[in-house]
């Protein structure tokens, strides 16, 4: 939710019809502009589902900026709007152009009738228009499709009264009044309707209202169809051409001009493409297969849940991958084809989580997670991503659920026992976490669906070898955590690790859906800051490595000795001195690094501080302040906002810049 729609949601209820009052065009102007991300979910939220996510996204824009009058003429300068009380909340600019807009979205769900001409809502919109694409929010979890699904059953007038109450935050009286000013003939049947869509086993619906999923300002877009785009352009000169070509080649004795070699007969089935969607032949592992395995990764996972030889449900899901359709939300981490596969994959779950049928694909390359609501198939989301290389660190779990805040995660055959730790909290000790026979895993909290930094949860595996710590970073696959230097990380663990991976958390939401496969932090430094008694910092260079190779980042971080410590309290994050995208800086490759900070000392005394990695044999500062230290190390005195450039030498005489 923006921060606009967070500052709306805490203002009491809006207009009541009554005696009208006056806003002039100005005021409802500036309110549409404004509230615009709130009013637009509002649209979307009241239009049809059966529209399909993309129509229905462009016509929530259309049905917004089509709310205000279309001159501005003396007689239209002021404009009828409903009296408020004195104890609510100012805003009649607001309430006069929601008004508007839930007129034109029931007006839209409306169906067209033969003996009428069709009102401009319930055409599509003329603007605004994105040709090649489809457009639609971001995808939510099985309770946001649930949701969605038990809307679309409702009539217009439902789900307009619906909304005012869970988002609005309007009681019954005010959302009658608002719903008769807006032409619904009985809002007492649409208030009837509204208290059916939450149902005694369904969670409350109201919070998942703010939710992305039904936010039609934060958009994924997908190619449309290009076969058939290409197909529609060339459609006239084909036509033509096929009349030549049928006319010579029945001409022609024998064969015509010969054999097509090994291509198949025009429109014949192909048994690799059929073989992949067949249940019956997709791969499952024995449950002791990856105990004699040479590998320890997902190839070796077995299939596990309660769904295993339901193969309906395993047909569409399989439908689903190979040919998505409009009501399917699909995701993708960067860098994966999110194409059919190209032949049987594995099975690696199939059962009831959190009141969604869940299946889980490999394919050699690609971790795939079919999610379907259970009480209908007309939904349905489809994640990939990708997995080629994985070792038995990055294949110890899968997420098998997400729902709001929290996350499940399925952990291979080989993980022994699981932990929840909150990576703030240094000293603090790691929590137990259930699973079942599965290997499904209690929910836990997610940090990529946090909005602060107060607590960071991660889950920590034990196998037979070692200790793996792994954070949801929003995507299917969860990232393995590691510290210390490029050329040998380590898993997170000892007291030391955890107090510097307590203070770098907190930059991990810049990394979220990037595909990221591993984190590394590396302390390349420690250094006495000058002045009396002001302590010793720490360098750290955090490196972020991906599934796809490209994309990689790099952030130098500067940690100031914390001179007091409050008993629980979140450690104090460091601060980021430089970063960089597809950098081979603190990597394997290149395990060196050069990062600066201006910092504040005693005395308000001002100074350039530099570190280098152990092989950066010279430091030189220039531009607002000249300096040169021999060593790895240097601290200058500089006035505040000094603008300076960073240079090195290493042991063997190359040249190194700052990290930028």
């Amino acid at each position: 939710m923006s921060t606009q729609e967070a500052q709306h949601a805490q203002r009491a209820p809006e207009s009541r019809p009554g005696s009208a009052a006056s806003v002039d065009v100005e005021q409802a102007e500036a309110a549409l502009v404004e509230h615009y991300p709130r009013l637009v979910r509002i649209a979307y939220l009241v239009l049809p589902p059966s529209l399909g996510r993309n129509r229905r996204v462009l016509a929530a824009h259309a049905l917004v900026q089509r709310s205000l009058p279309r001159r501005r003429a003396a007689g239209d300068a002021a404009m009828p709007v409903q009296r408020r009380r004195p104890e609510d909340a100012v805003d009649p600019g607001y309430a006069y152009v929601r008004l508007r807009v839930l007129r034109q979205a029931l007006d839209g769900a409306a169906p067209l009738r033969r003996t009428a001409w069709p009102k401009r809502a319930q055409l599509p919109p003329l603007l605004p228009q994105v040709w090649g694409l489809r457009l639609f929010p971001r995808s939510g979890g099985a309770d946001e499709l649930a949701l969605d699904q038990r809307l679309s059953a409702v009539s217009a007038a439902g789900r307009a009264a619906y909304v005012l109450r869970g988002l609005e935050r309007q009681g019954d009286a005010e959302v009658r009044r608002v719903l008769a000013a807006a032409g619904v003939a009985d809002p007492a049947a649409a208030l009837a309707e509204a208290d059916g869509v939450d149902g005694r086993d369904a969670p409350g619906g109201a919070a998942l209202l703010e939710s992305p999923e039904f936010d039609p300002c934060s958009l994924q877009a997908r190619p449309t169809d290009l076969m058939r785009r290409r197909q529609h352009t060339r459609a006239a000169l084909a036509a033509g051409a096929a009349a030549v070509v049928c006319g010579v080649l029945l001409a022609l004795p024998g064969d015509g001009w010969g054999r097509d070699g090994a291509a198949a007969p025009p429109y014949a089935r192909n048994a690799a493409a059929e073989a992949a969607l067949d249940p019956g032949k997709v791969l499952r592992v024995a449950p002791a297969a990856w105990q004699r395995s040479s590998r320890t990764d997902f190839s070796v996972w077995p299939a596990r849940g309660n769904l295993v030889r339901d193969e309906d449900l395993l047909r569409r899901a399989l439908a689903v991958w190979a040919r998505p359709g409009a009501k399917v939300q699909a995701s993708a981490t960067p860098g994966t084809m999110p194409g059919p596969p190209a032949g049987p994959p594995q099975l690696l779950f199939a059962g009831d989580v959190d009141g969604a049928r869940v299946v889980l694909f490999h394919d050699g390359l690609r971790a795939v997670r079919y999610a379907e609501p259970k009480d209908g198939t007309d939904v349905a989301a489809l994640d990939f991503a990708r997995t080629d290389g994985a070792d038995t660190a990055s294949s110890a779990a899968l997420v098998v659920s997400r729902t709001h805040a929290n996350v499940r995660y399925l952990t291979a055959p080989w993980v022994r026992d699981v932990q929840v730790r909150d990576l703030l909290q240094a000293g603090g000790e790691a929590r137990p976490l259930e699973r079942d026979t599965h290997g499904v895993t209690a929910p836990m909290q997610s940090p990529a669906a946090a909005s602060s930094c107060t607590s960071w949860d991660v889950l920590e595996v034990r196998d037979g070898i070692a200790s793996r710590v792994l954070t949801d970073l929003g995507e299917l696959v969860p990232v393995r955590l590691t510290s210390g230097a490029p050329s040998a990380p380590v898993d997170v663990s000892g007291e030391a690790a955890r107090a510097e991976w307590a203070r770098t958390a907190c930059l991990l939401p810049s990394m979220r859906a990037t595909g990221v496969r591993s984190v590394n932090s590396w302390r390349f430094a420690e250094q006495d800051l000058p002045g009396e008694g002001t302590g010793t910092a720490s360098w750290l260079c955090t490196r972020a490595e991906t599934w796809r190779g490209t994309g990689s980042r790099a952030l130098a971080q500067f940690q100031a000795p914390v001179t007091a410590v409050t008993p629980g309290a979140p450690a104090t994050p460091g601060a980021v001195a430089a970063k960089a995208e597809d950098s081979p800086a603190c990597g394997a490759r290149v395990p060196q690094v050069l990062a600066g900070v201006l910092w504040k000392g005693p005395g308000d005394q001002w100074y350039v501080l530099a570190a280098g990695s152990p092989d950066v044999a010279s430091v030189t500062v220039s531009g607002g302040v000249e300096g040169h230290e021999r060593g790895r190390l240097l601290a200058v005195e500089a006035d505040k906002g000094a603008k300076v450039e960073l240079d090195g030498k290493l042991e063997d005489g190359t040249e190194i810049s700052a990290l930028r």
